[in-house]
């Protein structure tokens, strides 16, 4: 198998993507950056050891391939994207300054996508790789807590090869890789996912407040549900009720996590998804209802878990 390159590419540097790279780097690897808001890539480059900041996607592919230590032994250069939605990876890797847009690319390229897309944007870019490199659509599952400590599980669509090529790069980065078969089937499995995130952070909300105005103190509340069958992700690790626990977004006012907008666009997604295979999904519909309405009520940059702050509103009549 080939080996990891020294020197790895990364497009995406936001809540989620600047974590991840960072981790990259504590391993002990260089990196060549790249993300469409420079400031984003500048802050990074300031405080960690990266190579260098691209000017654009086929400027980094530029920029690896002249690095002496970007390509693994078998000729590959090694990038990782964390995109907000299908377009921007469209355009990352077919647009006019895309990856692919850089002569050097025909020598080999391993992409490893971990954003949240449409699956069928996932098999064209697996499509428009064929032939030149390897593809692997790799949405995470985790969150910005996972992101930091490297304790995301990977969703991975792709070949068998593809993988075995990607995912030594990807172990840097979480802790759980599964294969869920050929590219865009783990955009389908993160869809499905957060599908099932979306309606528990909401289920989770309602119950921590409508707990707490029933007059159960919200520590004793959250320990009942984590040690009895409301127990999940959204009460005993990402808990949105403010002062019930540390590190999470809710004990910041709701930043730096996974925006609402977010939420909405994964949401969206999900539901065209069920429409293509008339796949009833009643309660997403009703809880993309509420998300858009905890969006246009001011929090749509907030974390998806600000849903607990909008129902505050609804019980003060104030939404």
């Amino acid at each position: 198998m080939a080996t990891l390159p020294r020197t790895l590419g990364f497009c995406g540097l936001g809540q989620m993507g600047s974590r991840m790279a960072q981790n990259l780097l504590r391993a002990g690897h260089k990196l060549v950056v790249y993300d469409v808001v420079p400031e984003a890539a500048q802050q990074l480059s300031a405080s960690a050891d990266v190579l260098s900041v691209a000017r654009s996607p086929a400027d980094l592919i530029s920029q690896l391939s002249s690095s002496g230590t970007g390509r693994d032994s078998a000729g590959a250069m090694h990038v990782v994207s964390m995109l907000p939605n299908s377009k921007h990876v469209d355009t990352m890797l077919t647009g006019a300054s895309g990856l692919l847009s850089s002569p050097e690319v025909a020598s080999g390229l391993a992409l490893a996508d971990c954003s949240t897309i449409d699956p069928g944007a996932a098999q064209a870019a697996g499509q428009a790789l064929a032939g030149i490199g390897s593809f692997v659509d790799a949405p995470v599952s985790g969150g910005v807590v996972g992101a930091a400590n490297a304790t995301l599980t990977f969703m991975v669509g792709a070949d068998t090869e593809a993988l075995k090529r990607s995912e030594p790069l990807l172990s840097l980065m979480g802790k759980s890789i599964v294969h869920c078969g050929p590219v865009g089937s783990g955009q389908a499995a993160k869809l499905c996912n957060n599908l099932v995130l979306a309606v528990s952070m909401a289920g989770v909300a309602e119950g921590m407040l409508l707990g707490q105005r029933l007059g159960v103190d919200k520590q004793v509340l959250a320990q009942i549900f984590n040690t009895s069958s409301a127990r999940c992700w959204s009460s005993d690790t990402y808990n949105p009720c403010p002062g019930v626990m540390e590190g999470v977004p809710a004990s910041r006012d709701f930043d730096g996590g996974f925006a609402t907008s977010l939420m909405l666009k994964d949401l969206a997604l999900a539901l065209d998804a069920a429409a293509s295979v008339e796949s009833a999904v009643p309660m997403s519909k009703h809880t993309k209802d509420v998300y858009q309405q905890v969006s246009d009520s001011g929090f749509s940059t907030k974390d998806f878990g600000s849903v607990y702050r909008w129902l505050e509103t609804l019980q003060e009549g104030k939404a």
